[in-house]
């Protein structure tokens, strides 16, 4: 078996399986006798959403109050381990790719796998794609997650700036030497940065390497694969995008964000998820019409594949394995994968349903603002969120790598070496 986690928070994990196996736990009927649920979720751009969802099966279920919990992320993950420790998860919640595998392995989530076996055997295969079920399991390839949504990562580029530069906008033809040269012309007529490659994964590096034919990660999941000259080629093309002058640099970005500084109108072109399409429209009414997204360029000349590749991730609803509400928390999870369920959130804009054929639902509430139709088309060549079981014990070091190879304190080959031995380590049995 993998090297999940730190040793500290292995113990406490371990810890957590037997306070649970001891007590149980649950939230308290209501007053009124109506049994009470907690949902907790880590996004407030998605709370009207998910209180649709709510609403939605409550009408159905008037015996059943779940209470709505929004937190931050980095507070959502703070409060849910301490939660866990203590034997208080909530009766339902968000659970994402980087941290499935933590509690799902130590037996802190329940076993899905046969939630829709009374209706259909089939129904996740049926209606749920590959990427969005791998990212719902645990290593024992078992489904601890009904699958949420998901996403893909697109360019969004600013339609005044490519006018004022007299640059065609971006399309499916783009490769990345359409990137490097609309990049300079905009710099050269608007003064205004190109495209601003900041050191990141999923929103970054990881699109171009996959693009070029290389992986993060070995099909096994058990070693890295940072030498693999596929790979090399495609970081070594993303992080070489700094040394022009069109592009900021790590520093910058340490003070601004990539979506700050496009929003402020000081770059021309980004890459973002889906998932804040909707968010960053109705925070900067002022600047509808004036930005678009496309699809992301493709590699010219990919040492394996054609070239094209964005990175894939999926969210999805979990429950504790030991709480006292079990099975109506498992009700409204059934619920939450159904297509009725689906469809509501992909009607409220939240995000792209998981459930096969309602992309539509989501589509729709962009009014033709932006070409979103361009998102759901990228995921023919979806690739899934780079992750295994002993990723929080190497992701940190190898962004410091990275970081090492902007600054020059290492060389790319150096950087690379150090990378792979990283992950390695970690990941070994």
């Amino acid at each position: 078996m993998l090297k999940l986690i730190k040793k500290s928070v292995a113990v406490g994990l371990g810890i957590m399986m037997l306070a649970a196996v001891l007590t149980g736990c649950g939230s308290a009927d209501q007053g009124d006798g109506r049994t009470k649920l907690t949902f907790q979720i880590w996004d407030t751009a998605q709370r009207e959403g998910m209180q649709a969802v709510i609403d939605a099966y409550t009408k159905e279920n008037p015996n059943v109050n779940i209470q709505l919990q929004v937190t931050s992320w980095d507070e959502y993950w703070t409060k849910l381990e301490a939660a866990a420790e203590s034997n208080q998860l909530p009766d339902i919640f968000w659970m994402h790719t980087n941290e499935i595998l933590k509690y799902a392995d130590y037996g802190m989530l329940a076993d899905l796998t046969d939630l829709y076996a009374d209706e259909n055997p089939n129904y996740y295969t049926d209606h749920f794609s590959e990427i969005a079920l791998n990212n719902s399991k645990g290593s024992d390839g078992r489904i601890y997650g009904v699958p949420k949504d998901k996403d893909t990562v697109c360019l969004v580029y600013n339609k005044e700036m490519f006018d004022a530069a007299g640059v065609a906008y971006p399309d499916d033809s783009w490769t990345w030497d359409d990137l490097v040269s609309a990049s300079e012309t905009i710099y050269e007529k608007t003064g205004k940065y190109g495209y601003m490659a900041y050191s990141d994964e999923q929103l970054g590096y990881w699109n171009f390497v996959y693009q070029a034919g290389g992986q993060i990660l070995t099909e096994d999941k058990t070693k890295a694969d940072f030498l693999n000259p596929a790979t090399k080629k495609g970081m070594e093309f993303y992080i070489g995008l700094q040394d022009y002058d069109w592009c900021p640099n790590q520093n910058y970005f340490a003070e601004t964000n990539p979506g700050t500084a496009f929003f402020s109108e000081q770059g021309a072109m980004y890459l973002e998820g889906n998932w804040n399409l909707m968010s960053s429209l109705e925070n900067n009414k002022d600047m509808i019409g004036k930005w678009d997204v496309a699809v992301l360029p493709k590699c010219p000349d990919p040492l394996k594949g054609d070239g094209r590749a964005t990175i894939s991730n999926d969210l999805c609803y979990s429950t504790g394995a030991h709480g006292k509400k079990l099975e109506e928390a498992k009700k409204f999870l059934k619920f939450l994968g159904s297509e009725e369920g689906q469809r509501v959130q992909g009607e409220s804009g939240a995000a792209i349903p998981a459930y096969e054929g309602l992309e539509y639902t989501w589509i729709n509430v962009f009014d033709g603002k932006l070409s979103v139709q361009n998102c759901v088309d990228m995921f023919e060549y979806g690739v899934q969120s780079v992750n295994n079981a002993s990723r929080p014990n190497w992701k940190s070091k190898v962004n410091d790598q990275i970081l090492k190879i902007y600054s020059k304190e290492v060389t790319l080959d150096e950087g690379l070496k150090a990378m792979q031995k990283a992950v390695d380590e970690a990941s070994a049995p």
